[in-house]
This record gives C-alpha cells, structure tokens and sequence, in this order.
C-alpha cells in the first residue's frame, strides 16, 4: 500500500489503517496539498501562487511553513487542534516560531443539533431534561473540538454551566489516533521528522486527550482545587455538581465575570489592574512551589475577574501535578537563570534533558555565557522572564536537546503566564513575585524534615539494593558455571571499517591472481612488443584484473583519507 518499504509500518498497525483508509488517505490529501506550497513558493513565476488556497481563500504559497503546519491542522479537525495544541508547549521539539504559531489555533467548530445534546445529556444522568433542570438553554455559548457549554437552571434555583461532550466524538478521536500512530512509525524513519520523536510525541499526545475526554477527571480536579481555595476571598474554583456530572456530562456553578482577555481592553484604574496581576501571578506560582499541582493552561480565556477584584479560573481539563524531584530541578534552572550562573545553567540542561551524541558541551557553555552575559546587564525590574525563557528553549531547540514534558510545559507556564500579567500591566515582573518563593525554596530545601526525608528515601534503596544484589550476583555466578552466561555487545561505527577491511583483502587477492595469470600468459592473450615490459604474450584477464585491483586500491586509500583515521597520532 502506497508503496511504502516494510519496516516502516509494523503489521500490528496494518489491519487499523485499513479499517480507517478513507481518513488515512483525508490526511495524507491535506498534508499534500500544503507541502505544496513549499515547492510554488520557489519559483518566480506570478500565476503559480494563487493556484493553491487555504480554508481562508488566502494563498499557500504566500504564508511561512509554520502558518501552513497551523492550517492544515485546523483544516483537519479536533484532534489534529488538539495535537498542535500539545506541541505549542513544546518549543524544545518544534521550536520556538512554530509554538507561537500553534498558539493560535482556535478550536471553535460548529454546535451539534439541540435534539442530540438534549438526548446524550438524558441518558447520561438517567432522567428527562425537565426533570434535572427548570431552564436548560439549547443554544450553546461556546462550542469547543472536545464540548459545547450551555447554560442552565437547576430545579433548587442555582445558575450553572453544562459542559456536554460533542456525540461520537470518542469513535473519531480512537480512529485518528490509530491513523496517528500509523503515521508517527513512519515519520520515526524519516530524517527530517526523527528529531520530533514522534512515537514519544503522540504517547504524550494521547495520555494528554484520554485525560481531556474524561469529565469526571475534570470534576475530580475542580473539587481538590475548590478544596484548596476554600474559604479564600481571592480566589473562586466552580464547584460541580455531583449529581449531574458524568464523564460526557460536567455540570459546574456558573461564575459571572470578564474573562480576561476582555478585561484587560477595558479602561480600568492602573493599581487595580496591577493588584489583579500580582495576585494572579502570585495564585499560579503558589500552586506551583508549594501545592505540587497547578492549573497548566492560564490562558487569558480561562482566567475571569469577579466583582471585587476576585479571580475566577475554570477549564480544568489540564491539570498537572509535580513531585518533588522535578520540583527542585525547576527551581535550580530558575535560580540559575536569575543567579546568571552560565556553568550551572548548562549542568542542570544536560541533566535534566535528552542531549544527543555529538553535542559538544563546550559549545552549549558558550553560546549559555553569552546568553547570561546579555541578560546580567539587565536590573531586576527590567528582566523580562518570558523573554529570557523563550530564548533559552530556543536555544535547546538549535542544540537538538529534548526535555521532559513536565519541564517543558513548566517553562511554557511561565511563559504565559507573564504575557497574560502583562495584558493588565505591561511593565509586570514575574521574576519580582518569585523572590518571596525563593526564599521558601532555600529555607525548604535546608529543613531539616526534607533532610530526614531524603535520608530515608536513600535508606530504603540501599536496603533494596543490599536484598536484591546477593541474588543477582548467585545467578550470574550459576550461569557462568553452567556456560550460559552471554555477553551482548552493540557494535558501533564497525561497518566502515569492516568493509574497508573486505575491500582491501579483495583489492590485493585479485592483485596476486592477475599477477600470476600475466606471467604465466592465460589466455586469452594479445600478442605485444618486446619493449612492452618485456612481455611478447599479455593476458587480456590479468591485465583487467591488475586495472580492477589498482582502482580498488585507489578508492579504498581515497575513503581512509576522508575518514581522517590515516595516520593518527593519539
């Protein structure tokens, strides 16, 4: 099928493409027609351009390769949103001017008939919508890739918010996710697409849209952060109602307030504009540094202003928690990058992140100076954290290095979270709010219940290691004495050398055997002068065979020289 080698697709995933063939072939359509793009916007020619269109009618060939990536998810629907959504927090993999440009993929689709919301929304919770409801407004507010919000009455009188996944969304999300991972084996054998790791890509994307398609995970994560905030004269969590909530069904109280976005393009008094941004920043680093679990995406859409200068979040679909160990990793990269300790910035990036073969660390370190340099120069007031970060993934990025997932959608945190502060302050300062909470870092990490912790997590594995390494130094030592102890050594860089050594053995064997057929005239033989190295009779095989072995020997001294393994001197 399509003319693709073996052992780009595994069979496993054959009988899956098959049953979604028509959807394959969907994307593969789409994808084409915007590498297209790449190929007229090469030639200087003034028809050309306009022959391809976008969903917009504005030319292909006119928008840059990441504005093309951005329409042809869009023209390919939710999922394929989704997945650039993913990756619009990941500027270490697709760097830094294709994650701005995924930033702005908009998921609004069309709301689904009023009659099949109203029937998935009965035979989730069982009863009829006159019974569960005594307003239920069929026409939706918003409408998302994953749901459609409407609003609603409860028969007690309480104003709240029904969040009703779109129907047969899952049958659509596990065929394409199918056609993905098909698709991601393939892209895994192609240099260009390697560097994206995309198997290890979609597995993140998929652990990432099961959590997204399962409400009551989201209902699960707005109770613990309503539990959190309780009592709180700053802060307003929707807390949902249990008995109306399914996983395709989230009923929620309804917060009235300005999204944020909004507020921040009205006229508003400079202090209150600025309270609102200390406070909100101030909410995000303390679910951060001290809760361990933080609400991941503080677009400002998800983040409303309530009367009294409340901040109001919802959207609790992506909700992440952090343990202790990529806790302190995050703090000492920032502490690094504030501290502008270029060494230490270097050590806890290679650390902490995937660095590939050849990287040369010296390097890393250099270009990492003359980051810090340029920043140290900076007052404290006008370093800018989001620029500062953004240059630095940018730079991991040009380095091919690959950090976790957990990091990367840390730094992207950050990230937005200063841009949102910024819509109600420009001159905000997030590195200023984090002062307060590095001194809780220093005074956590020398506590002495952290110590006592560390030394009993350090306890129990050399215990561990002390009851398991007995056992596993007798069955080495069993399988020595009954011969089947195996050494398994991966070869690297022994092809070159091995055929090298092939074509020299052949090169001088076939040296020796037309030497030999020369002087002893083989036939067929051509008749020459005596002056002709002093041969009246030439064997026509050997003289071809001393030609073909002296080419061989030309070519085999040619690629040793390349290599520049002639001669070395340790």
């Amino acid at each position: 099928m399509l003319g693709l080698p073996a052992e780009f697709m595994k069979l496993s995933s054959l009988p899956s493409l098959y049953r979604h063939l028509n959807r394959f072939t969907e994307i593969v359509a789409v994808l084409s027609k915007y590498g297209l793009a790449d190929w007229l916007s090469r030639l200087n020619i003034d028809f050309a351009p306009g022959l391809l269109k976008g969903s917009d009618g504005s030319p292909l060939a006119k928008h840059s390769r990441e504005v093309r990536i951005r329409m042809a998810l869009a023209d390919l629907g939710p999922t394929f949103i989704k997945l650039g959504q993913l990756l619009s927090t990941r500027p270490d993999l697709v760097g830094r001017v294709l994650a701005d440009e995924l930033q702005q993929l908009q998921d609004q689709v069309p709301a689904d008939p009023p009659n099949e919301i109203r029937q998935i929304v009965e035979s989730e919770l069982g009863q009829p919508i006159a019974d569960l409801f005594r307003q239920f407004d069929d026409h939706p507010f918003a409408s998302a890739s994953m749901a459609q919000v409407h609003h609603a009455t409860l028969l007690t009188g309480e104003s709240v918010v029904v969040k009703v996944q779109h129907p047969k969304l899952q049958d659509r999300v596990r065929s394409e996710l199918d056609v993905l991972a098909a698709l991601a084996q393939l892209a895994e054998h192609l240099p260009e697409f390697a560097a994206f790791r995309p198997v290890a890509t979609l597995g993140e994307f998929q652990r990432a849209l099961r959590r997204e398609l399962d409400f009551g995970r989201e209902e699960r994560n707005m109770q613990l952060f309503a539990s959190r905030f309780h009592g709180s004269s700053q802060v307003r969590i929707p807390q949902p109602f249990t008995d109306f909530c399914t996983s395709r069904v989230l009923t929620m109280e309804y917060l009235d307030g300005t999204k944020l976005v909004d507020f921040a393009r009205l006229a508003h008094d400079p202090a209150e504009c600025e309270l609102l941004a200390f406070r909100g920043a101030e909410l995000f680093l303390k679910m951060v540094f001290q809760d361990g679990v933080y609400h991941a995406d503080p677009h400002p859409g998800n983040i409303l202003v309530l009367p009294g200068n409340v901040i109001g979040l919802i959207d609790f679909g992506m909700v992440e928690r952090i343990d202790e160990r990529l806790r302190e990793d995050m703090e000492d990269l920032l502490m690094a990058l504030a501290g502008n300790d270029s060494a230490q910035l270097c050590a806890i990036i290679c650390r902490i992140g995937s660095v590939p073969d050849g990287v040369s660390q010296v390097s890393l370190q250099s270009d990492l100076a003359d980051f810090v340099l340029h920043y140290s120069t900076q007052s404290v007031k006008s370093f800018g954290l989001g620029s500062a970060l953004r240059e630095l993934t940018e730079m991991i990025y040009r380095y091919r290095i690959v950090l976790p997932s957990q990091v990367a959608l840390l730094i992207t945190l950050f990230i937005k979270l200063e841009g949102s502060a910024k819509l109600l302050q420009p001159t905000f300062n997030l590195l200023e709010v984090m002062r307060p909470f590095q001194r809780q870092v220093w005074l956590r990490r020398l506590s002495p219940t952290r110590r006592l912790r560390k030394l009993r997590r350090l306890y129990q594995d050399l215990e561990h290691l002390v009851e398991v390494l007995p056992r596993r130094m007798l069955t080495i030592l069993d399988q020595v004495q009954s011969g089947k102890f195996d050494v398994h050594l991966d070869h690297r860089g022994l092809e070159p050398s091995v055929n090298r050594l092939a074509l020299g053995l052949l090169a001088s064997s076939l040296f020796m055997g037309s030497a030999l057929m020369l002087s002893q005239n083989v036939p067929p033989v051509i008749f020459a002068q005596p002056s002709s190295f002093g041969l009246h009779r030439v064997s026509i095989m050997g003289l071809l065979g001393v030609a073909l072995s002296m080419f061989l020997g030309i070519r085999l001294l040619r690629a040793i020289g390349k290599s520049g393994h002639l001669d070395r001197r340790d």
